[in-house]
């Protein structure tokens, strides 16, 4: 595997083609599938909307059961524990007061804003999980996950009941399973550093170290975290949405304009193996909507451009039809 590959590995989506005017109605099913259709492997959506002030519950899926690879798309799980530990009214000045370290110990490809290995030293809790969200950088996800504990992010998954999201010990140990250490678990920055050209050993969706969620359980989590069922303040929840608005999947699809986005994606493409998946909620109009659209699919070549503009051109279309559709 090439450091760009690497770099690639889990990380967020490319530009797409921007959406379209949509219809004036909800779209059905069939309508949101045929924007899929004619792509390769396998794609899974669901897109739910409560029902409010009058106006009917909507809901489309297709698929929406499987685990799919989802790439950085579980550090969401990783930003929202944290934030449960910290809640607090003060959660904000408590997050930007802790520091964690920077070093050899978390270096991790695909880290544009820590640039390993050339910064060292420590930085606050808060930057770390921004970095995470914002940019997906792989060290402030370590940093994030030595921190927090990557254990105690699976049992906040499953106090959820999400039966099928599996998450890594850290980007770094998941990279060393990819290339076939042996030592995966403890793979350091030096080893990292000298596979750069070795090839894909094992697959990215694999039952022993991997990023992996349904479309209904990330739907499932996010219509409960956005309300704010996991947290006891106010505060909270804010830092929580806020963060997640510095996505810039949302800007990358993109997402339709008017609406507000909270969304973290993820994607991998390694020789052989591509995925993209984007799951959040958007808000408008007093309507809240959740989503997860995912593919995962097989391609020789490390890179398959054409796959990805097609996939992110129709996952744009489908949630401005949704926008369209249900906005007053």
């Amino acid at each position: 595997m090439t450091r760009a590959a690497g770099a690639a590995a889990v990380g967020m989506i490319p530009a797409a083609l921007p959406a379209t005017a949509a219809t004036k109605e909800p779209p059905t099913q069939d309508a949101i599938a045929a924007l899929f259709k004619s792509l390769p492997g396998e794609v899974s959506f669901k897109i739910y909307a409560p029902a409010v002030n009058g106006k009917p519950e909507f809901q489309v899926a297709s698929n929406s059961a499987q685990a799919l690879f989802c790439g950085s798309a579980f550090k969401t799980f990783v930003l929202c524990e944290i934030l449960r530990q910290a809640d607090s009214p003060t959660v904000t000045r408590t997050i930007a007061s802790q520091q964690v370290t920077l070093d050899a110990d978390v270096w991790s490809l695909d880290s544009a804003v820590f640039n390993p290995p050339n910064l060292i030293g420590k930085v606050s809790l808060r930057t770390a999980m921004e970095a995470m969200i914002s940019h997906s950088d792989n060290t402030g996800t370590d940093m994030c996950l030595k921190y927090i504990g990557p254990d105690k992010v699976r049992s906040f998954v499953a106090s959820m009941g999400l039966k099928s999201a599996v998450i890594p010990n850290s980007t770094r140990t998941f990279f060393g399973y990819l290339l076939g250490a042996k030592d995966y678990q403890t793979f350091t920055w030096e080893q990292l550093g000298a596979a750069a050209n070795s090839p894909i050993v094992n697959k990215a969706l694999n039952p022993t170290e991997s990023m992996a969620c349904s479309a209904d359980d990330f739907v499932s989590y996010y219509s409960r975290a956005l309300q704010g069922e996991f947290f006891k303040n106010p505060q909270t929840l804010s830092q929580f949405r806020q963060i997640l608005t510095w996505g810039d999947a949302i800007w990358l699809m993109p997402m339709p304009l008017g609406a507000s986005c909270f969304l973290k994606g993820g994607s991998i493409d390694v020789a052989g193996f591509h995925a993209l998946c984007v799951p959040g909620g958007m808000v408008f109009d007093d309507r809240w909507v959740y989503f997860c659209l995912t593919i995962n699919w097989t391609a020789a070549a490390e890179k398959d451009p054409a796959t990805v503009q097609a996939f992110a051109a129709a996952a744009s279309r489908a949630m401005a039809m949704v926008k369209d559709g249900l906005a007053c």
